[in-house]
C-alpha cells in the first residue's frame, strides 16, 4: 500500500480527529527519512482535495469535516451547482454570495450550510482548489483609458476589466482571448491582457474559431508527436503479423457515414449451425501508439476527437486515424477481434477474443445499406449483389440483439440528430434530421455486444479495467419526472425502486405522441450522466451489468487503454507488477476522459446551435409549421421540422392574457379560454435571432388545433 492510501486509511479510520504533520508521521509509524516524503504526499492530496488543513494546520478528509470537493456548474443568472467528485452526493445550490470569487468550471471545497424542508442542500466555496481556466474568449468594448470583454460563455458571468496598457492593439467588437490576471474579490470585477485577436463576429470562421478557443480545443500537434507518427510505417510488414488470425480472406466491410475518415470498426456476419457467427474487428491502435510515448501523452490530454460542425480535431494525428489505423477498403489493417457465436434467439453462446489482421472489401456506408435494405434499389443492389445476403444476415441478428436488449429493459431514446450543411465558407445552407436507418443499427447492436462481451470478459478476470457505467438516478428527480409526467397523464411504475424497464414503457407509451421529443427529453435529464470508471458499476441505460468502449481507439483514449490491457492480459503480461501499476492510474485516466467527453459535447453542441441560429437569422420574417415542444409561464417552444426550436413569447400573445397552469402544464386564456399544450400544431413567424446567445424568437401565426 502506498503512502496516499496509508494516509487515506488512517483519516477514514472511526477514532481519527484531525492531527497535524507530526501526529500523522507518529500514527503511521514512519522512519526519518520518510518525512519529506509525507510532506509532499500530503501537499499533494491537499491540493487535489483529497484532504484539507484546518487553520489549526490539521488535516483530515472532506466528508468528515462537512466539506464536499468538487466541480462548478455555472448559471447565468449568477448561481451555480457543485457537482461533487463523489457521485453519492447529490448537488450541492451555491448562491452568488457564496461564490467567494469561483466560476463556472472551477474545482472548488464546498462547506454545507443548510437544506430547506424539502429542498436541495445549499452551500458555500470555502477553497478554490484549481480554476478550470486562465483563459476567456469574449467580445471587446472600448473606452478611452480602459476595456470591458464580455464573455461568450455567459456562466461566466462577469465583464473583465482590461487596463489600457494590455488591449494589444483589438478595437470594440473584435473577439478576443484574455488572459485572466487578476480572479474576482467581493464586488471588483476580475482583471485581464489580450492575448490574441481572433477578429470581428461576422467575419467567416470566427463564430467557430471562438468556441475552439473558448474550450481550449488544441488544432495543432506538438512537433515531437507529429515526428514520432512520421516513424510508423504506412504499410504492413510480415513481423507485424506475428500472433495474428489472418482473417483476410473473410467477407469483412465497414460501415459509417458518408464523411467519415477515421474508420476504426469493421464487422462481419455469416450463419452457423443453430445460430450466428459475429465478426466485430477494431482497429488495433495500441500496436502502433505505445504507453508514456509522445502519441500517446497527447492522445490521453485530448481524451477524445471533437466533431466540430465544419471540422474534426483528431485525438491522433491524420497519418494513423486516416491512415496506418483506419479500416480502409481492399488494404491490410492490424486489428482486435471479438468473434462471437449467438444462438437463434442471439443468446451469446462462446467467443473469442484475438488480435488479427483484415482486409475490408468494401467501405459501405450508412445510405447505401439503407438503400438495400429498406428502399430495394436495385442499382445498390447490382453494385453490392455479393454482399446482399450478408447484409440480410446482419439485419436479422441485429433486430434479435434490439429484442433481447429491450426485453431486459434497456433505454432507446429515438432522437433524431440535426445536421448542419455549410457551404465552403462555412455559413449554413440547410438543416436537415438524420435518421437511424437499419445500416445504423446493425453498426450499433454490434459495438454494443462486443462492448458487453469484452466487459464481462475482463470482470471475471478480475483485472484493472476501465469501464462505461450508467449509475442509479437520483430518487428526487426521478420523483419530479414523476410529477411531471402525471401531469401529461403517465405515471412510472415503482418509482421508489426505479428500474430501466419502467422508464422503457414510457418511452413506448409517448412513441409518435406529439408530447414524444419533451417526455423524452425530460426523461433524459433525470438521468445521470455516463461516465468511465475503474469500478464496475453497471449501466442503468442499457440495463447491462457489464459495459464497457472498446470499439473506437482512433477517437477515444479509453478505448486506447483497453486495448492495451487486452493486449497484456492476451500475451501474459498481466502480471501483479503491471497490475499495480494500473490500479495506480486508471481512476485518473477514467475521471480525465469522462471531462475531455463532457468538453467535446459542449463544444459539438455549441458549434450546432451557432449554425442553426445564423441560418434562421436570413429568414427573419418567414413562416413555418412546427409543434409546442414545451409550455412554460413565460410562453412556449415550438419545433419546427428542421428540429430548430424557437420561443413565442407570452407578450406576443396579444389577443389575451394568458396563465400558466402547471398542473396540466398548459397556457390558459383567461377570456378566450384558449389554450395552448405541449404538442399543438402552429404556424410561426421568425422575428428575432439572437446568435451569439443561439435563441430564436417566434411569433404565432396561426394556431392549427
Amino acid at each position: 500500500m502506498d503512502l496516499k492510501e496509508r494516509i487515506l486509511d488512517l483519516m477514514k479510520s472511526e477514532g481519527y480527529r484531525p492531527m497535524t504533520e507530526a501526529e500523522i508521521f507518529t500514527a503511521l509509524d514512519l522512519e526519518l527519512r520518510d518525512a519529506d516524503q509525507l510532506l509532499k504526499t500530503l501537499q499533494f492530496m491537499e491540493k487535489e482535495g483529497l484532504v484539507v488543513k484546518n487553520r489549526k494546520g490539521r488535516y483530515g478528509v472532506p466528508e468528515r469535516m462537512n466539506l464536499v470537493v468538487g466541480r462548478l456548474e455555472g448559471n447565468p443568472k449568477g448561481y451555480a451547482f457543485l457537482i461533487p467528485d463523489n457521485p453519492d452526493i447529490e448537488d450541492i445550490y451555491i448562491g452568488l454570495e457564496n461564490l467567494n470569487g469561483a466560476v463556472h468550471g472551477d474545482r472548488v471545497i464546498v462547506r454545507s450550510i443548510f437544506k430547506p424542508t424539502g429542498g436541495r442542500v445549499e452551500g458555500e466555496v470555502v477553497r478554490i482548489l484549481k480554476r478550470a481556466s486562465t483563459r476567456i474568449v469574449g467580445t471587446l468594448e472600448r473606452g478611452k483609458h480602459f476595456a470591458f470583454v464580455t464573455p461568450d460563455d455567459k456562466r461566466f458571468y462577469y465583464d473583465i476589466f482590461i487596463p489600457k496598457d494590455e488591449m494589444a492593439g483589438a478595437k470594440s467588437g473584435q473577439k478576443v482571448v484574455v488572459g485572466i490576471t487578476k480572479w474576482p474579490e467581493g464586488r471588483r470585477n476580475p482583471e485581464g491582457r489580450v492575448i490574441e485577436i481572433l477578429g470581428y463576429e461576422d467575419e467567416p470562421g470566427v463564430d467557430i474559431l471562438s468556441v475552439i478557443k473558448k474550450y481550449n480545443l488544441p488544432l495543432e500537434f506538438p512537433e515531437k508527436v507529429l515526428r514520432q507518427a512520421e516513424q510508423i510505417p504506412d504499410e504492413i510488414t510480415d513481423e507485424d503479423l506475428a500472433g495474428r488470425l489472418d482473417l483476410r480472406d473473410e467477407k469483412i466491410v465497414t460501415i459509417d457515414g458518408e464523411d467519415a475518415k477515421d474508420l476504426d470498426d469493421a464487422v462481419s456476419v455469416r450463419r452457423i449451425p443453430g445460430g450466428y457467427r459475429l465478426g466485430v474487428h477494431i482497429a488495433d491502435v495500441s500496436y502502433y501508439v505505445k504507453e508514456k510515448t509522445p502519441l500517446d501523452i497527447e492522445a490521453m490530454k485530448r481524451g477524445c476527437s471533437v466533431y466540430l460542425v465544419d471540422r474534426v480535431i483528431p485525438m491522433l494525428p491524420p497519418k494513423l486515424s486516416n491512415g496506418i489505423c483506419s479500416l480502409n477498403p481492399r488494404v491490410p489493417r492490424l486489428t482486435m477481434s471479438v468473434i462471437i457465436d449467438f444462438d437463434d434467439k442471439a443468446h451469446v453462446k462462446s467467443y473469442q477474443i484475438t488480435p488479427s489482421i483484415i482486409k475490408t472489401c468494401e467501405r459501405m456506408t450508412y445510405t447505401a445499406v439503407n438503400k438495400i435494405l429498406e428502399d430495394n434499389d436495385k442499382e445498390t443492389i447490382k453494385r453490392y449483389e455479393y454482399l446482399v445476403d450478408d447484409f440480410k444476415l446482419m439485419a436479422e441478428l441485429a433486430a434479435k440483439l434490439t429484442r433481447k436488449r429491450f426485453e431486459r429493459g434497456s433505454l432507446d431514446f429515438n432522437f433524431e440528430e440535426a445536421k448542419v450543411i455549410l457551404d465552403e465558407d462555412g455559413r449554413p445552407l440547410d438543416i436537415v434530421r438524420e435518421r437511424r436507418g437499419v445500416g445504423e443499427r446493425i453498426i450499433e447492436e454490434f459495438m454494443l455486444a462486443a462492448n458487453e462481451v469484452i466487459a464481462e470478459h475482463m470482470y471475471w478476470l478480475k483485472v484493472p479495467f476501465v469501464y462505461r457505467v450508467h449509475e442509479l438516478p437520483d430518487r428526487e428527480k426521478i420523483y419530479a419526472l414523476q410529477e411531471f409526467l402525471y401531469n401529461l397523464g403517465y405515471s412510472i411504475k415503482g418509482v421508489k425502486n426505479i428500474k430501466p424497464k419502467a422508464l422503457q414503457q414510457i418511452i413506448e407509451a409517448v412513441k409518435g405522441k406529439p408530447e414524444e421529443r419533451v417526455v423524452n427529453t425530460v426523461l433524459l435529464r433525470s438521468l445521470k450522466r455516463a461516465r468511465y470508471s475503474e469500478e464496475n458499476l453497471g449501466h442503468f441505460g442499457l440495463a447491462a451489468h457489464y459495459y464497457t468502449h472498446f470499439t473506437s481507439p482512433i477517437r477515444r483514449y479509453p478505448d486506447l487503454i483497453i486495448h492495451r490491457i487486452l493486449r497484456d492480459q492476451l500475451v501474459g503480461k498481466l502480471d501483479e507488477k503491471r497490475q499495480e501499476q494500473l490500479n495506480e492510474v486508471l481512476g485518473r485516466i477514467a475521471k480525465h476522459s469522462s471531462e475531455r467527453e463532457r468538453i467535446a459535447e459542449e463544444a459539438e453542441r455549441e458549434t450546432v446551435e451557432l449554425k442553426m441560429a445564423e441560418y434562421m437569422a436570413g429568414r427573419i420574417g418567414k413562416v413555418y409549421p412546427g409543434i409546442i415542444s414545451s409550455v412554460t409561464p413565460f410562453g412556449f417552444f415550438v419545433e419546427l421540422e428542421n428540429t430548430v426550436e424557437g420561443l413565442v413569447h407570452v407578450s406576443t400573445l396579444e389577443d389575451d392574457f394568458y396563465h400558466f397552469d402547471d398542473k396540466t402544464i398548459t397556457l390558459r386564456g383567461e377570456r378566450t379560454n384558449k389554450v395552448f399544450r405541449i404538442g399543438n400544431r402552429v404556424k410561426v413567424k421568425v422575428i428575432k435571432v439572437n446568435k451569439n446567445d443561439r435563441q430564436i424568437d417566434f411569433a404565432l401565426e396561426e394556431k392549427l388545433d
